[in-house]
């Protein structure tokens, strides 16, 4: 093999189908993490925000299995 799962095109499609669900969310948890710490004090709309995002990406995960 060349590629992962390249035997496995049904996987790889599943695990690309996931990773564009998935990239937008982590990208706007650190975006708001970094926020946090860039203010040094906390903000509940911000840990709102990555609590969220946290949901999404369990989400996404318990409907990949």
């Amino acid at each position: 093999m060349t590629d992962l799962l390249e035997d496995s095109p049904l996987s790889n499609q599943s695990i690309a189908i996931r990773e564009r669900i998935v990239l937008p969310l982590i990208t706007i948890q650190q975006y708001a993490i970094q926020t946090i710490l860039d203010k040094g004090k906390e903000d509940t709309a911000l840990q709102k925000l990555i609590l969220r995002t946290m949901f999404g990406r369990i989400h996404v995960a318990r409907n990949d299995a």
